[in-house]
């Protein structure tokens, strides 16, 4: 069912934690939601239909990326960013935000905006928050993020104020910009800054409420303050943000980030930790954590993961050891599958596990289990 309406409902809680609907122009998201990073308009090592019987619901693409090349007036003419990268569900684009950070030495941050020297040429782009709308507009995004800049870590008190300062100022004119672009049903996010300061995730909270979004992503973390003072800042931000709009948690992570992501009240996550490790040989299973270069392997007739249901996953860990071993693509492909299909089969089983009341024994068995089997590296390998 399509709507050009944008709109999000909580069918149940657990706790602090919750599992809902967000509806959007192309199809339901169901949260708590994990989506597959498509960075450059492509799931890394899959097939669009794969991403889509993994059980993802939505996906991420970057700004920053898409603008650069193949750019973001290319894409519109060619008929948006759904068709050009045969993706039909709901897409949400980062604003480029992360790599004001990330590309630091390429980059220069003014009131106006962030004045970048491109990776690929070395020619000098300006990101303004009214260029990353209009970007996000082009694509067609059916979840658009402000413009903000992505405190690093550690920055002193100071230094995170004035950061998170900087981008309400650009977080507005964003709005402002949504505001005369937007099409129906269109959405745009507000993102929490602060580093690791309550007070200061707080305050910025409560501005971004006064300026009014679809929804509220909390940004900044896990840039190596530690999974201990993530979750503190994510408890911060949750505790001020509204119930009844979405809460994004950027760039996390771990199944067992995610876990404790949902148990604090979030209900979206991105990372590019399925694809990337199913590149570098690495598998997430319901039996642990597996390194499939691991010579243990070499002669294992076992599924890669008989409790998933990803056809990937049913491949013999003895034929994936030797894809891997041999450099063939087929490897880090099948892996990458197996991966994103699992992180899907997670949020599945915490949306369930949420609306049978029994959230924290899932997630608590979950921990004892993963923790208790998996891989060390194999010094043989």
């Amino acid at each position: 069912m399509t709507t050009e309406r944008f709109a999000f409902a909580v069918k149940a809680r657990d706790g602090t934690a919750r599992t809902g609907t967000i509806q959007t122009p192309r199809g339901i998201v169901r949260t708590p939601a994990f989506m597959p990073v498509g960075t450059g308009a492509t799931v890394k090592a899959m097939f669009p239909e794969d991403v889509a019987a993994s059980g993802a619901d939505i996906i991420l693409a970057n700004t920053y990326h898409l603008m650069l090349r193949p750019g973001a007036e290319r894409i519109a003419k060619l008929g948006g960013l759904h068709k050009f990268m045969h993706w039909d569900g709901p897409i949400l684009t980062d604003s480029g935000g992360y790599q004001v950070m990330s590309l630091a030495k390429l980059r220069r941050i003014e009131e106006q905006g962030v004045t970048f020297q491109s990776h690929i040429d070395g020619a000098t782009i300006e990101l303004t928050p009214e260029r990353a709308v209009e970007v996000q507009c082009l694509l067609g995004a059916d979840i658009q993020m402000v413009l903000d800049e992505c405190t690093p870590f550690p920055a002193t008190r100071e230094e995170a104020k004035a950061s998170l300062e900087l981008s309400l100022r650009w977080a507005e004119r964003c709005s402002r910009a949504f505001a005369g672009r937007a099409l129906p049903g269109q959405a745009l996010f507000g993102i929490v800054q602060g580093s690791v300061y309550p007070d200061l995730r707080e305050r910025s909270a409560r501005a971004l409420i006064d300026i009014g979004f679809d929804g509220y992503a909390v940004g900044g973390l896990a840039v190596g303050e530690g999974q201990s003072a993530m979750l503190d800042m994510v408890e911060a931000s949750t505790a001020v943000l509204p119930e009844n709009r979405p809460r994004y948690l950027m760039g996390v992570g771990t199944p067992e980030d995610l876990l404790a992501g949902i148990a604090r009240g979030i209900d979206m996550f991105d990372c590019v930790l399925p694809t990337r490790s199913g590149r570098h040989c690495q598998a997430f299973t319901w039996g642990g954590r597996l390194n499939l270069r691991n010579a243990r392997y070499a002669e294992d007739q076992t599924p890669l993961d008989s409790e998933s249901a990803c056809p990937a996953a049913q491949y013999e860990r003895a034929y994936l050891h030797h894809l891997v071993k041999s450099g063939e693509m087929l490897g880090a492909m099948l892996l990458t599958y197996a991966n994103v299909q699992f992180y899907q089969e997670l949020m599945a089983r915490a949306r369930n596990a949420i609306e049978e009341g029994h959230f924290a024994s899932f997630a608590d068995d979950f921990r004892r289990r993963y923790r208790d089997t998996g891989d060390e590296d194999d010094p043989e390998a």
